[in-house]
C-alpha cells in the first residue's frame, strides 16, 4: 500500500532545497534535473510496485 500521509520532520527545509537547487536552471535543465532526482528517489525506495503505484496516483492527481 503506498503510503501518502506526510512523512518528512522537515518538509519545509526540503521544499527550499528543492527550489533553491533549480533556481538558476533555465527550464529545460530544470526539468532534467527533476528527472534526475526522481530516478535516485525511485531507486532509493527499492521496489518497483511502490514506485509504479506512486507513478499512478501522481498521475491520477489533479493537475495544477
Amino acid at each position: 500500500m503506498l503510503a501518502t500521509e506526510p512523512r518528512l520532520e522537515r518538509p519545509d527545509d526540503v521544499y527550499e532545497a528543492l527550489i533553491e537547487a533549480q533556481r538558476d536552471l533555465n527550464p529545460a535543465d530544470a526539468e532534467r534535473f527533476r528527472a534526475r532526482l526522481i530516478l535516485l528517489l525511485a531507486n532509493r525506495v527499492g521496489d518497483d510496485e511502490a514506485v509504479l503505484a506512486a507513478i499512478a496516483e501522481a498521475a491520477a492527481s489533479p493537475r495544477g
